[in-house]
């Protein structure tokens, strides 16, 4: 029998090369493992949110209505004779947020459905006007309660936001038992009588108001851009009183000078922010409040493309802050956003050509969509354990400047609710596939020469 003898060296190398590539198996499977639990807790983290914000239109709805209070303050505290004053569009926002909670398992469709069928009743025998509602209602009677002294009718931006969290809900139960296609057809009945092309006023643009004591005497036609996309979307794919193409147009999109060349920290800002003004690019609520229900992705018309001028918008937000001309502190790539919110000069309209050095959570959290990572750099900023103190029941307080040492432990529910209702659009596109989903709004994008 013969014997081989291994050669020392060689031994010692395999058993090195060994070593090495065990300790790579190791390190591969340890990195992995890591991203599995970065990745969960960065998940965990967007649920506990969607769950807080949820919360304010849950558990803090007005009683009578279930429609969601103006401004709470922290923790459930109501400002003074604020407790029975409702917001018709923020609840627009809820309703979607409500979907969010059901889809979710925050609670049950059945108890979705009965707080839909509570507020869908009461939303029928409230004050309109010409079909639409007011900015304001009082919760317990249903009666208008005056925004300003002769905002006192019917909004239609504000109704635009309601109808449209409205359709929302109508799309998600209309193929149910049942009792669920009743509550959408009781839907279906607000949405018609809703009066679109009584707000031109026999003119080629929408009126924001209209007053029964104070007739067009606000005098505010709506030209873009802005946030109010979504109305004439919906005032083109009304059934019953629909306007024409040229309200749009004319209106709307000013014969076409809505476009724009203009950039901004070497983005394009495709649309014009601000007729007549050296503002490149609004507060950020702009690309959040028509975009809940409307998908921007792939959404273009003769005037732009609608995901890269709201991406863009956001990314402007953020090389902005990165920027941080004016040298606030805390500026920087995990704390940006700039929207209109509360400010220590009151509630004020944020943005890069007029900085208060006031960041509003709202900004980044409901631009996940278009700026995914740094949106998340800005969540696990604001939930790290040493500021603690800028989050409440309802998660992240409306504002907050750590050069002015301030923030302010309110809410708003305009502020709130598009952070679920975005998060959601990001993580699965719920709220997109619903809205887009209602027939309606495809025939109204279709006429106003939309693709999608």
């Amino acid at each position: 029998m013969q014997l081989y003898q291994v050669n020392p060296s060689i031994m010692t190398k395999t058993v090195f090369y060994l070593s090495i590539l065990a300790l790579l198996i190791s390190c591969s499977a340890s990195q992995k493992q890591e991203e599995i639990s970065s990745a969960i807790s960065e998940d965990s983290l967007l649920t506990k949110v969607q769950y807080q914000t949820f919360q304010y239109f849950w558990d803090n709805a007005e009683p009578t209505s279930g429609l969601a209070p103006e401004r709470t303050h922290m923790d459930g505290v109501y400002p003074q004779n604020d407790k029975h004053v409702v917001t018709t569009g923020g609840s627009g926002f809820g309703l979607m947020a409500i979907l969010v909670g059901i889809e979710r398992g925050f609670i049950t469709r059945q108890q979705g459905f009965e707080r839909f069928s509570h507020i869908v009743h009461y939303l029928d025998t409230a004050d309109r006007f010409h079909g639409a509602w007011p900015h304001w209602l009082n919760g317990e009677t249903g009666k208008v309660q005056p925004f300003s002294p002769k905002d006192d009718g019917g909004d239609l931006v504000e109704s635009a936001f309601l109808i449209q969290g409205l359709l929302t809900v109508r799309e998600y139960f209309k193929n149910g038992s049942e009792e669920e296609k009743a509550l959408a057809a009781k839907i279906d009945k607000l949405w018609r009588e809703v009066e679109w092309s009584w707000y031109t006023n026999g003119k080629d643009v929408l009126y924001w108001h209209w007053s029964p004591n104070h007739n067009w005497e606000m005098n505010f036609p709506v030209g873009g851009y802005n946030e109010c996309l979504i109305m004439y979307v919906l005032a083109a794919a009304s059934p019953t009183y629909p306007i024409i193409p040229e309200v749009y147009h004319k209106g709307w999109a000013r014969s076409g000078a809505i476009k724009t060349d203009r950039t901004f920290y070497n983005l394009e800002t495709v649309l014009d922010h601000y007729e007549h003004s050296d503002d490149p690019v609004g507060p950020l609520f702009w690309a959040h409040y028509s975009y809940l229900g409307l998908d921007p992705r792939n959404l273009k018309d003769q005037y732009g493309g609608y995901w890269k001028l709201n991406q863009n918008h956001a990314l402007i937000h953020y090389r902005y802050c990165v920027d941080n001309p004016k040298g606030y502190e805390g500026y920087g790539e995990n704390c940006w956003g700039l929207t209109s919110s509360y400010s220590i000069q009151g509630y004020a309209g944020h943005q890069p050509t007029h900085d208060l050095g006031v960041i509003s959570p709202t900004a980044a959290l409901s631009s996940f969509p278009y700026t995914p990572e740094e949106s998340m750099k800005f969540l696990k900023f604001i939930y790290s354990p040493e500021r603690d103190s800028l989050i409440g029941k309802y998660g992240p307080y409306d504002a907050f400047s750590f050069s002015s040492n301030w923030y302010l432990p309110h809410y708003l529910a305009i502020d709130q609710g598009p952070i679920p209702v975005m998060i959601e659009n990001y993580r699965t596109g719920l709220l997109w596939k619903l809205f887009m989903g209602a027939p309606e709004v495809q025939q109204g994008l279709k006429k106003l020469g939309f693709t999608y």
